[in-house]
């Protein structure tokens, strides 16, 4: 059996990234494709009760804490969800993974990018995303429509030194990769960024 082909999607808060992750996905399925969606935090079982934790106000996380959280829950869901879908023949689209933990927790945070890196290689071997999507823009634009829609959690109350260092953390990690990156202006219309996406994926299902 042919091996399903993995997909982030990738950028700051804001961004677009479940949108237009869920564009895409309808899109393949129009094309008769097996996809499924998911994300991170959150989309098993346990990684909900993590999720709680991650992204409430109310708690005071030391920073590692909250980078070990996240890998608990990244483990569960690729062994629980991706790995086996992605065996199946399945394209599987997650909002956010590793790449999310490296720019908010490494460059954001200030933890160690190595150490970050390091532990990716121990928990998840050479496991990574095919293609993955980061979807750019200034982050004033991508807190200020988020405040638009009322979206505040942990993430949200950072200052915007915060957010514009997770940016520029997304696009070092994009120039370390660019065979796996595809960087869209997400200030664009929500169509042609669709549009744009959609091109990109369809190349890589036909050379895959």
């Amino acid at each position: 059996m042919k091996k399903g082909i993995f997909i982030t999607f990738e950028g700051i808060e804001g961004s677009g990234k479940t949108t237009q992750a869920k564009l895409l996905a309808e899109r393949l399925k129009e094309q008769g494709l097996d996809v499924i969606k998911t994300f991170e935090p959150g989309d098993t079982q346990a990684g909900k009760k993590i999720r709680e934790i991650l992204l409430s106000p109310s708690i005071n996380m030391n920073p590692l804490t909250e980078l070990l959280l996240y890998f608990s829950d990244r483990v569960q869901h690729v062994e629980e969800k991706i790995k086996p879908a992605i065996n199946q023949g399945i394209i599987v689209i997650c909002d956010r993974f590793t790449d999310s933990t490296i720019a908010y927790q490494g460059y954001g945070r200030g933890l160690s990018v190595e150490l970050i890196e390091e532990f990716n290689n121990i928990l998840l071997g050479n496991f990574k995303p095919d293609l993955t999507i980061l979807l750019d823009l200034p982050a004033e634009i991508g807190l200020s429509r988020n405040q638009r829609i009322n979206k505040r959690d942990r993430f949200e109350m950072e200052d915007i030194d915060f957010h514009n260092k997770v940016r520029d953390g997304y696009l070092q990690i994009a120039k370390s990769d660019p065979e796996r990156f595809f960087i869209v202006d997400a200030t664009e219309d929500a169509s042609e960024i669709s549009q744009k996406i959609f091109d990109i994926v369809q190349t890589k299902i036909n050379t895959k």
